[in-house]
């Protein structure tokens, strides 16, 4: 049966039917999202939206800036984790961090995250000898421990309120506390299997091997600890009233950012913001949708910003360093002087 299935996926490989299905699935997710965003704001004031910015107060702005800087900090321990989990344990920490932080905050804004994200990936890592092969295995696996956290967020977040899930999915608070369940289920038997002896995916060059059992503990981990940050940022700028509670918030906020990934739209624009005013239906919208735009400011907007000017300045340095190097090496092995055998 396994045969089989592989054989399967192989032939829509071949056929590309995965990639348009893909692509269909993005259209019909961005459509949806689209309308339904259109009939959540038609009735909203720019004006009131304004002014429930100006009411959000500083502190909860600060608050938010430091959950939105722990969640980017935690992200630089997806590359460092990937990096020493292939076996490239002499790239710095330092390097990790710049390459996490950059391809994620550019990647998260012009969308295509696998793509972008990979391209400045693979320009900071191409310093220390990485080739696109390295890359690719590390963007694997930095996405196995987004979805792994994901799924876990999401997993013990419904289990505990299926309510909160049902607001979006409209299904049955009963049918999401099953799907929940499913959900860490399969991530125990996921950790089991990758602990019983070591796994590996890929063919040839491309094969990468799972981390083991405590390992996949540690990157479930990190997920977690990263969209808690997130979801904290988040939860300190939507309204205080109705409080709905942390775990509520959280796993709006997860389901929402999901299904942003799923649209490929930069940034999630337009299906995050619908799944949020749906799920959060009890709260004012001028003062969700505020909350909603510093979160932007704080998480897209500002981490952009820094990441393109830090890889300019970082090219720029590059630029000047090559230059020096070429004059010092033409200083230090000038060309022979051509001598005229025509006799004097």
């Amino acid at each position: 049966m396994v045969a089989a299935i592989g054989r399967a996926i192989a032939f829509l490989r071949e056929k590309q039917i995965l990639h348009k299905l893909g692509v269909a699935i993005s259209i019909a997710v961005i459509a949806a999202a689209c309308y339904v965003l259109y009939h959540q704001v038609r009735g909203i004031d720019v004006d009131d939206v304004l002014a429930a910015i100006q009411k959000i107060s500083p502190h909860s702005i600060l608050l938010a800036g430091l959950f939105v800087a722990a969640g980017y900090f935690t992200l630089t321990f997806y590359d460092l984790f990937a990096l020493r989990t292939i076996g490239r344990n002499d790239v710095p920490y330092r390097t990790a961090a710049l390459s996490a932080f950059t391809s994620y905050s550019i990647g998260h804004n012009v969308g295509a995250s696998v793509f972008t994200g990979g391209a400045v990936r693979y320009r900071i890592y191409s310093a220390w000898g990485l080739d696109g092969i390295d890359v690719a295995k590390i963007c694997f696996l930095a996405g196995l421990t987004f979805w792994l956290g994901n799924a876990a967020v999401l997993g013990m977040g419904i289990a505990y309120h299926p309510e909160a899930a049902s607001s979006i999915d409209q299904l049955p608070p009963w049918v999401n506390r099953l799907l929940a369940l499913a959900i860490i289920g399969g991530l125990a038997v996921y950790v089991i299997w990758v602990s019983i002896k070591p796994r590996r995916v890929g063919r040839g060059s491309w094969t990468v091997e799972l981390p083991g059992g405590p390992l996949t503990m540690l990157q479930i981990a990190i997920g977690i600890v990263d969209l808690g940050f997130c979801a904290l940022a988040m939860y300190v700028l939507v309204p205080d009233e109705p409080n709905l509670g942390f775990v509520v918030v959280a796993v709006i906020f997860v389901s929402a950012t999901l299904l942003g990934f799923a649209s490929h739209s930069p940034g999630g624009l337009g299906v995050f913001d619908a799944a949020m005013l749906v799920g959060l239906w009890q709260m004012n919208k001028e003062e969700l949708l505020a909350g909603m735009l510093l979160f932007r400011m704080l998480y897209y907007i500002v981490p952009f910003v820094l990441s393109v000017v830090i890889l300019a300045v970082r090219e720029i340095v590059i630029g000047a360093r090559m230059k020096r190097m070429d004059r010092l090496s033409a200083a230090l092995d000038p060309k022979p002087i051509r001598q005229d055998p025509t006799p004097g």
